[in-house]
């Protein structure tokens, strides 16, 4: 089978952004945001979803992480969209629950062309060290927007803020993974099309 592999770039007066991905890769991630914790989670992300990941990053830092992680994830999707392709074959439709100690997050994706996402986190404190925990949100939304998949993100309980972000994306990882395996022939839908 041809390598599935995408690349995005986006450059803008806030960010510099590229990534570059294959999706049936061997869980290597390469990540420099300039966010340590979006890098941890980035990793976390190639290596449960199976894929090679790098991703390089400069934004504008001084002012706050907000614009990094909207554009990586923005071009994450982009990149991951490319690689997909023509979506000939693949599962589709993927779901997962990720356990991390306290936190369980669970994660279902349909690799749909119709971009949209849905968020549950309530209780989620505002801090996981020093990165702002509304901003995994933003991420999945941003990344579901570029992806053009319906993506929902559940935490489902949990207290530590690390580890209840950290479980929301192995979930996700673990639904992409499964989404985009291919399993067929065809494309998984009754339009003949994914777009």
């Amino acid at each position: 089978m041809t390598p599935r592999t995408g690349e995005a770039r986006r450059e803008t007066l806030e960010t510099n952004v590229e990534v570059a991905l294959t999706l049936d890769g061997s869980g290597r991630g390469s990540v420099d945001t300039g966010v340590p914790f979006l890098d941890h989670m980035l990793a976390s992300l190639a290596r449960h979803g199976g894929l090679d990941l790098e991703v390089r990053a400069r934004g504008d830092l001084e002012i706050d992480d907000h614009h990094t992680v909207e554009d990586v994830a923005l071009v994450l999707g982009q990149a991951f969209r490319a690689a997909l392709g023509d979506r000939v074959g693949i599962a589709r439709f993927g779901h997962a629950y990720a356990p991390m100690d306290d936190a369980l997050a669970r994660s279902v994706v349909d690799v749909s062309g119709r971009p949209y996402a849905v968020y549950r986190a309530e209780g989620l404190p505002p801090l996981a060290g020093r990165f702002q925990t509304y901003l995994a949100e933003h991420f999945f939304r941003s990344f579901a927007q570029e992806a053009r998949v319906n993506l929902h993100v559940e935490l489902l309980y949990g207290t530590d803020p690390h580890h209840c972000v950290e479980a929301m994306f192995k979930s996700l990882a673990l639904a992409l993974r499964q989404s985009v395996a291919v399993v067929g022939s065809g494309v998984p839908s009754t339009k003949g099309s994914l777009d």
